[in-house]
Order: C-alpha cells, then structure tokens, then sequence
C-alpha cells in the first residue's frame, strides 16, 4: 500500500514536512525597498528531519534558514543543516541521546552572545554556525558547562551577561540556573530544588532577577517510547520562583503559587520601581493534555505581577486574541519595555498541531492596545522580530521582520514591517526561491554583532 501524504503525523505533511535540499540562491525577486540600514543576515531555525522523519515535530533535526540584507538589497537565501552528530553520525533517538550533550539538534533558536552564532534546543549544548551558516561546533564555554541549556536564554543588553537555565537533568537538582559573562566565561551554575522534572521552556528576566515557570507540564516516564515523554497533570500545581540573577543561590528563591496553566514564551519582564515584578506572558490553559501532539489550547497575552512585598501575585487577561512568540526589542529585554510582537495562532479547540495564524499582534504593554497587521488569506506567519533602525533609536524605531507562507501557492516569503506604520502593507516583500517549513525561533544577526 503507498502511503499518501494525509497518512503522515502532522508534522511530516504540507508546510511541516521537511526541505532536504540545501540551497543558495543570490537571485531574489523583491517587492518594495529594503530599508539600506538593514546591514546583516535574518536567521530562522527549526525541526527539519534529514531522513524524512523523526517521532515528534521536536525531534527534527536543526535547519537554518538565512536571507542576507545589505545596501537595500536581498544579496541571497540560503538553508543548511547544522552538522551535529546527528547528520554527520546518525543512530539513537533524541531521549535516549540525553546523557550525550553534543547530540542535540540545535532546532528551537537563533542569538548571538560575545561575537557567535549560537543555534539551541534544551537538551543539549548549544551549536555555533558562521555567518554563511556553516557548521562551527559544539559550545560547552572550554567544559565549563556541564549540563543542557535552554533554547530561550536572553542576554542583557546592559552587561551582556547570557542568562539561561536546564531543565532535563534526570535527577534531582531538577533546575539549574547558569550565567555566562559577556567574554564568555562561565559565572554561575546553580542547582535548584523543584519537586517535579516539568517542561520549563522559557523563562523571565529583569534587571535584578530571574523568575522561573515551575508549571504542571510534568515528566512521565511511562511515556518515554511513544514520543514527547510529558503531560499536564493539574494536581502538581503552578508557581513562579523569584531569584536574585547575579549570585543567587537555591536558598534565595521566593516561590509564589498561581493557577495551573502552561507559558511556552513570555514577551517580557520589568521591576516597576515600587518592588513589584511585572510580566507579560503568553499563558494557555494548559498544554499537552490529552496527549503529546495535543496542540488545542492556544495562548493570550496575560499581565503577571509579583508584589515581592506583599508575597503575592495578580494575575490578569490583557486581550482576548490568541497569540504567542511574543517579543520587544532586545535592547529592553528585562526592562520596561513599552511595545510587544506577537504571532496570531489560530485553531484553537481542535487543532492536532500548532496553527499559526494570519496576522501579527503589536502590544502597548502598557495599555493593552493592540495593532494588527493583516498577511492576508491563506497566508500563516511566524515569529515578528524586530531591528531597531539604530543602535540609538527610540523603542518602535524600526522594522518588524518576519516569515509568512501562503498555503495556496506553497510559497514562503520574508516581510520587512514599518514597526510604527505596523498596520500598513510590508515596506519590502522579499521572495524565497523554496518554501520554508513552519519552525521555531530566528533573530536578526547585524553585522557589528559578529566577530
């Protein structure tokens, strides 16, 4: 019997399924003018099997997508595999590969910290690529760092310390908080005491302090041979821990309960000055509750605010539209940054994988208005990333760049958003030579940020 592709999983049909060919193309068909202050290279990565196929849209290995900008022109695409063991010496599964840290497949998310590509997923060390995007190798910081990392550290942009934390040791410590200094140097890793090994992936940051998601998607074991080995169990609870980020030990985490739910990314965090912790979250009801490829329940952005004085935490809806991926400038990342990008998502109730939605979100966080940029019918987006327009421009001062796909023509192509014009047509369109499968996490790489 020839299987066809509606016999697939989701996450090996339609725009899911995997690209194999790597390709450069330096001929790109442009609708509009890129702005000549983009002087760098926007970079996506994602779950992009090499064989074909692999068990959980998790599970596939890191692609990295690239479009160069420079002197307002789109001087190529190009897409390659990161060379991790995986690619260069297959065999095993990504769970049992846990206990060999340079097995990872680099396929969640793009930074760059001290002058690096960095490509992260959360259970292995992070992969180093060039600005062509070829394959540099493992980094562990000269060993240093002994355990996973997360795919959603944040670098401050006042220190340029690296700020992150693993979640996938097997045993206790379940939670460990690492810090590496703008040199990269490693200056703390920490053992923290959770009760539960849960599915954290991402975390917040401010000026002074890391907060921690301890949320009841929870480790189950019995699971382990059928895929992504977690469930939401409602019965473990929910808190959110506070801890001093520089020099902070197991000792110093204030622990404050919320309701039960599940935050794959936050947008922001900031200290208002009158010792509360506020946060902007994408909070769903919960996740994977019926199963590991139940991707029902969408996120909305949700305002957390901890009163460290009181000892307590408010919580509440900012708007009723679903959307998640959220970001601000990285310049404010851990400040109090008034503006947020979201993607929509769509398919909520029934949907057996991620929908991504039509349109992307621009937040005042402040107020809780909200703009939306249209992609049109049949058009799914991505990640909004914003590039400020200088190095000292205001906040808003810039562009939102972005994927979109349009399911109809099966084509994938890049935008460029006037972030302060956000509701108006793309300033520039750039068009992509194949399609780029729905991923994870990308950045803007600029030039100066490179060694």
């Amino acid at each position: 019997m020839t299987m066809t592709d509606t016999d697939l999983p989701w996450h090996l049909r339609g725009n899911w399924a995997p690209v194999l060919d790597e390709i450069t193309d330096t001929e790109l068909r442009v609708d509009g003018v890129i702005p000549t202050e983009l002087e760098g290279t926007y970079l996506r990565t994602g779950p992009n099997p090499a064989s074909g196929s692999s068990a959980h849209w998790f599970f596939g290995d890191g692609m990295v997508h690239g479009v160069r900008l420079s002197g307002g022109k789109a001087e190529w695409y190009r897409n390659r595999f990161i060379q991790t063991p995986n690619i260069t010496d297959p065999g095993g599964d990504p769970m049992s590969s846990m206990s060999d840290l340079t097995r990872g497949t680099a396929n969640t998310s793009v930074h760059v910290h001290n002058g690096e590509i960095l490509c992260l997923e959360e259970g292995h060390w992070p992969w180093r690529i060039d600005r062509e995007l070829n394959t540099v190798g493992v980094q562990n910081w000269g060993g240093a760092l002994t355990t996973s990392m997360t795919a959603h550290p944040k670098i401050c942009a006042e220190t340029g310390d690296l700020l992150a934390f693993s979640y996938l040791g097997m045993e206790p410590p379940y939670l460990h908080y690492i810090r590496i200094g703008a040199d990269g140097q490693l200056k703390q890793l920490e053992g923290i005491d959770i009760p539960n090994m849960v599915m954290m992936h991402d975390f917040n940051v401010t000026r002074h302090h890391v907060v921690f998601m301890d949320l009841p998607v929870v480790f189950d074991l019995g699971a382990i041979e059928s895929g992504l080995p977690f469930a939401f169990d409602r019965s473990a609870g929910a808190r959110l821990g506070v801890m001093p980020r520089e020099g902070g030990t197991n000792a110093d985490v204030r622990w404050f309960e919320i309701d039960p739910c599940y935050v794959f990314h936050p947008v922001n965090a900031h200290e208002d000055g009158d010792g509360r912790i506020v946060l902007h979250v994408s909070r769903q009801p919960e996740a994977f509750g019926t199963s590991n490829d139940d991707y029902a329940q969408v996120g909305r952005l949700w305002r957390w605010t901890i009163d460290l004085a009181a000892g307590t935490v408010t919580e509440e809806q900012v708007d009723d539209r679903p959307g998640d991926f959220g970001r601000v400038d990285d310049r404010l990342v851990g400040l109090d940054a008034r503006y947020g990008y979201l993607m929509a998502m769509a398919g909520e109730g029934n949907a057996e994988e991620p929908v991504y939605g039509s349109a992307l979100w621009k937040y005042d966080l402040r107020s809780g208005q909200c703009w939306e940029h249209q992609l049109g019918d049949g058009v799914r987006g991505a990640e909004p990333v914003f590039v400020p327009a200088s190095d000292d421009a205001g906040e808003d001062e810039g562009w939102i760049i972005s994927l979109a796909h349009d399911t109809s023509s099966d084509r994938s192509r890049l935008i460029i958003v006037d972030a302060q014009d956000f509701t108006a047509a793309p300033v520039a369109t750039v068009h992509l030579p194949q399609r780029v499968p729905y991923g994870a996490h990308g950045n803007w790489v600029a030039d100066a940020a490179l060694r």
